[in-house]
């Protein structure tokens, strides 16, 4: 077993509980009890939508996933900011909410494209001095915490609502923490504010399209599996009998011709793939070896 899934998260579960859950789907599935499954990017429990998952050996090729964008669509409530910068916090401020507040909003949304500073809010999963901000903030305490460069591509106005909050589309890099800019946005124009529903419509090259929930999965789980070669562009190769035997135990082996990328996936004449080699000159270097 070795693949990527494509998970559609509802809102309320961790990640952490959606990847033991897929432990024992796979675990049962493959007879491997000890079967490797891990998230590549943690998705709050209140939001709903993508949570990509490695099973198996791809976990071993999270760190070659390159492309790292999400994007998200929210719902930004103005009127009332709170201490975790969602609707699930206790309320640190509120005000009416001006007449112009649409005016003002679209004025202002520019000011948050490009690469941008945000202060981690304490509800998160960054580490002080050993613990977690949100074990700090469930004790009462605040520790400062520097400003981050992050990157958002694009936030795009998709229609409001009545009285007072704004749906948004959010394409950002990674380390973005939307409820955040959902709270700058709105001390930009001087209104508290906090981030309502969240949904991650794509995480790199995975899309809420073609995810599937926990029981679809359940129900056919190697059919839910997509192959590291649909999800990361290394091209791939073929090795013959004898070097892909040498590959397997990590020795060099010739670079077949017209392999001219840096890494590619290795297949054995079986077609099992067997690993990701590097391209050094004539020669394949193994990088990660799988079988």
């Amino acid at each position: 077993m070795l693949g990527f899934v494509n998970v559609c998260k509802s809102a309320g579960p961790t990640s952490a509980h959606v990847v033991a859950r897929l432990r024992r789907i796979y675990g049962l599935y493959a007879r491997d009890r000890k079967i490797g499954v891990g998230h590549l990017g943690t998705l709050d429990p209140q939001a709903a939508g993508v949570l990509p998952v490695a099973v198996g050996k791809a976990t071993r090729l999270i760190p070659m996933l390159a492309d790292q964008r999400k994007v998200y669509a929210c719902t930004l409530v103005l009127g009332r900011s709170t201490t975790t910068q969602d609707a699930h916090g206790e309320t640190v401020a509120e005000s009416p909410v001006p007449a112009d507040w649409q005016r003002k909003l679209e004025a202002a949304l520019p000011r948050f494209v490009g690469k941008i500073a945000q202060v981690p809010p304490m509800f998160s999963a960054l580490h002080h001095d050993g613990k977690r901000l949100y074990e700090l903030a469930r004790e009462g305490k605040t520790v400062e915490r520097r400003p981050r460069q992050v990157t958002v591509y694009a936030v795009t106005l998709l229609g409001v609502e009545s009285p007072a909050a704004a749906r948004l589309r959010v394409a950002c890099g990674e380390g973005t923490y939307v409820r955040t800019l959902c709270h700058d946005i709105g001390e930009a124009i001087g209104v508290p504010a906090h981030m309502g529903a969240l949904v991650r419509e794509a995480s790199g090259p995975f899309v809420l399209y073609e995810s599937s929930t926990i029981e679809e999965i359940a129900a056919a789980p190697e059919r839910s599996v997509i192959a590291p070669e649909h999800i990361i562009p290394f091209p791939t190769i073929v090795l013959d009998l004898r070097e892909s035997a040498d590959f397997r135990a990590g020795r060099v082996v010739p670079l077949p011709e017209g392999a001219a990328a840096r890494h590619v996936f290795v297949r054995d004449e079986s077609r099992t793939l067997v690993g990701v080699g590097e391209a050094l000159g004539a020669l394949l270097a193994p990088r990660k070896v799988f079988v």
